[in-house]
């Protein structure tokens, strides 16, 4: 007997389990490091899932920061804070219900991955059951010289961005 592989179908199930596993790890994650909120990803993982169609990515930094720091193309922007002095939107669970939906998977990117963990957990508080932050953030972390983009990072991964 021959039988025949549908290679697509195959892809497909292999794409799903590997969305999957990144899902049950960043819950693991959350779980691990006692967070208020669904869970975290690493970059590289975020991108997969962006890819995959599973996930929403939502940047949470600043106008300024997007401007001249550049940002991920189709990201939908709903700032956490503005301005220089960071002050936090009130309009921000508002506008990511808005624009995106409580029913959808999101994925959240600040600079480093603090503001974001705070947006996710303020947003998993208002009733947003898969919301997921994403470790390292745009930029990462500070290297021991004070300097962000060296160690981590969304471009340290070489992700898709762009600076206008």
């Amino acid at each position: 007997m021959n039988a025949k592989i549908n290679t697509s179908d195959h892809l497909k199930s292999a794409e799903k389990i590997s969305s999957e596993h990144i899902f049950q790890q960043a819950q693991q994650y959350a779980e691990d490091h006692d967070l208020n909120f669904t869970g975290s990803v690493s970059p590289v993982d975020a991108w997969h899932l962006i890819q995959q169609g599973q996930a929403v990515l939502v940047d949470v930094r600043t106008n300024e920061e997007r401007k001249f720091v550049g940002y991920v193309p189709e990201s939908i922007h709903i700032a956490w804070a503005t301005g220089t002095a960071f002050n936090r939107n009130p309009r921000f669970l508002k506008e990511l219900e808005n624009k995106v939906g409580k029913d959808k998977t999101i994925l959240l990117l600040c600079r480093s991955g603090k503001r974001s963990a705070l947006a996710a957990e303020a947003a998993f508080n208002a009733g947003f059951e898969q919301i997921y932050n994403i470790l390292e953030g745009f930029e990462g972390d500070l290297n021991q010289q004070q300097q962000r983009n060296s160690q981590n990072g969304w471009r340290i991964h070489q992700l898709p961005w762009q600076q206008d």
